[in-house]
């Protein structure tokens, strides 16, 4: 019932000797009509279509490995089941929910490969009011969202011929709406962040054409014992440190120091690489992050992932 709907998973992992890995797997689903034509018999008939991003930085080979696939809603190349448990496929990349709390993930491309088991360590996070996150101002300008922030990771990657066994943890971030964005609104900023106080941060800033930030950003923090904090767009700060270009002129922030002064935090989040930049079919920056600061004066340290929107081009039209 509504235009667009994505299902994000990002993670960072490790091998037992500390090799680094981030990954993520994101499954897009968009409707191309209100409905199917009653006219239309053939079995390639649809209304839906699946696009998946996957990508996996290497960080001690500094690579950046991107693919992406795309299939109607039809001949079961690609959809989306709900009973008894979710999953999600569009061709052979799937997430399949096995009980109530095991996701199985799959996904391969020709020089990189993921085999995950994901398990549940804390309930679903519901964004905004009880899962409605405003966006803008307008009706509409805004989305369904819930998350599932500490997905704890173990199996396989591959990158060429060499496998490695892994562990970490993931996130998970599921959103769907028709027309999220205002109209002087160009794109967003947005960060998962995972601490080893077994605590998790959620902030997104929406940036207007006159690169002013909206006021309808927000964040959620959520507690060892997963209860939820609601953070307003005036507290919390993100100041940007430094830039990175692309090697097309396009200028993504690439340093930056968080702070909500009520929860006592102030933490620096730095890249794990600077170039993880998802150049496809729409252009953004998508990367694995490392955070280190401190909360109410106890240090900490984590990681996370980092979106950042409308910096190559303008999401008006794509979300």
């Amino acid at each position: 019932e509504f235009l667009t709907e994505w299902w994000y998973y990002t993670g960072n992992v490790k091998t037992e000797d500390g090799r680094h890995f981030g990954y993520q797997l994101t499954f897009f689903r968009r409707a191309i009509l209100p409905v199917i034509s009653e006219n239309r018999s053939s079995d390639w008939a649809t209304n839906q279509i699946y696009l998946a991003h996957f990508a996996i930085t290497d960080t001690q080979s500094n690579l950046h490995l991107v693919t992406d696939q795309i299939a109607r809603n039809a001949n079961n190349l690609a959809g989306t089941l709900v009973d008894p448990y979710f999953s999600i496929w569009l061709n052979n990349w799937q997430i399949m929910q096995t009980d109530e709390n095991i996701f199985l993930m799959k996904a391969d491309a020709d020089n990189f490969e993921v085999e995950f088991l994901l398990e549940t360590s804390k309930p679903e996070v519901f964004h905004g009011d009880r899962g409605l996150s405003q966006k803008g101002e307008e009706i509409g300008n805004a989305s369904y969202y819930f998350s599932q922030t500490r997905l704890v990771t173990d199996g396989r990657l591959r990158i060429d011929d060499e496998w490695f066994a892994v562990s970490g943890l993931s996130w998970m971030d599921h959103e769907f709406g028709t027309s999220t964005l205002g109209t002087e609104q160009i794109g967003w900023d947005w960060f998962s962040m995972q601490l080893d106080n077994q605590t998790e941060l959620m902030l997104f800033q929406i940036r207007n054409e006159d690169e002013t930030v909206s006021q309808f950003s927000s964040g959620t923090f959520i507690s060892q014992n997963g209860e939820t904090i609601d953070l307003s767009k005036e507290e919390f700060t993100i100041e940007v440190i430094d830039t990175w270009k692309n090697q097309n002129g396009y200028e993504y922030p690439i340093l930056w120091r968080v702070s909500v002064e009520k929860l006592g935090l102030d933490l620096e989040i730095v890249p794990v690489m600077k170039d993880q930049e998802m150049d496809l079919f729409f252009k953004y920056w998508e990367g694995a992050v490392f955070i280190s600061g401190t909360v109410n004066g106890a240090i900490v340290e984590g990681f996370g992932y980092v979106e950042l929107t409308g910096y190559a081009q303008s999401m008006q039209g794509v979300f």
